[in-house]
């Protein structure tokens, strides 16, 4: 069976280098897809996995629906920007 790979994308320099080495490191065991969320997506199918999965940062890497410990992080919160000052006199 062969192992699913999806890559969540901005296609920007930080992303980039990740992108580059998976696939330095796929084998003919590894399925790769790749989701640039800077290009338009019709059928949304790559905003529907963002949910599925629950990524709130980019670059993303999910290996068999399971997205990568490395990658989970949690959203910004409002009450995190203001524990930062944003917002404050």
């Amino acid at each position: 069976m062969k192992r699913q790979i999806e890559i969540f994308t901005a296609g920007c320099p930080v992303c980039e280098p990740v992108v580059q080495q998976i696939k330095n490191l796929i084998c003919e065991n590894c399925k790769l897809t790749i989701y640039n969320l800077t290009e338009q997506h019709e059928d949304k199918a790559c905003m529907d996995k963002i949910k599925q999965y629950n990524i709130h940062r980019l670059p993303s890497v999910v290996v068999n629906g399971e997205l990568l410990a490395c990658c989970k992080n949690n959203r910004i919160s409002k009450d995190d920007l203001i524990a930062a000052g944003i917002g404050q006199g």
